[in-house]
């Protein structure tokens, strides 16, 4: 079964780790994609800071622009991968042996994905 794993961190909290904890915790996160490569139908990708997104939603008189990300949460997505394993247990398993789980504000959101869609076929 694939599952998609968005990995999500709090800016603000970002912000506050010493440089060298950082760079410590990303030579990890470095060494648990190599550890898990064989889990992964696409290693998916790390994303630009939330301050580049752009949204567009639905507005009054049709789709509005507008800068920065439309969900007012906290938390932001910063990258997101493809695990494909047997079942939810260990798509689990993996995302807690995620690096980043050790600074504060960090989750990872695990979602299957939809792979059939025989049921919209006429």
């Amino acid at each position: 079964m694939k599952y998609v794993i968005m990995f999500t961190s709090t800016p603000e909290l970002d912000a506050a780790v010493p440089a060298e904890r950082a760079e410590e915790i990303y030579r990890r996160v470095y060494e648990w994609f190599g550890e898990h490569a064989e889990k992964f139908a696409d290693t998916g990708a790390e994303l630009q800071p939330v301050t580049t997104a752009t949204t567009v939603t639905r507005g009054e008189g049709g789709p509005v622009v507008a800068d920065g990300p439309f969900s007012e949460a906290k938390e932001v997505i910063g990258g997101f991968s493809v695990l494909d394993v047997p079942d939810l247990d260990e798509a689990i398993a993996i995302a807690k042996t995620w690096p980043m789980l050790d600074l504060p504000g960090t989750s990872v959101e695990i979602r299957p994905m939809v792979v059939d869609y025989s049921h919209m076929e006429q």
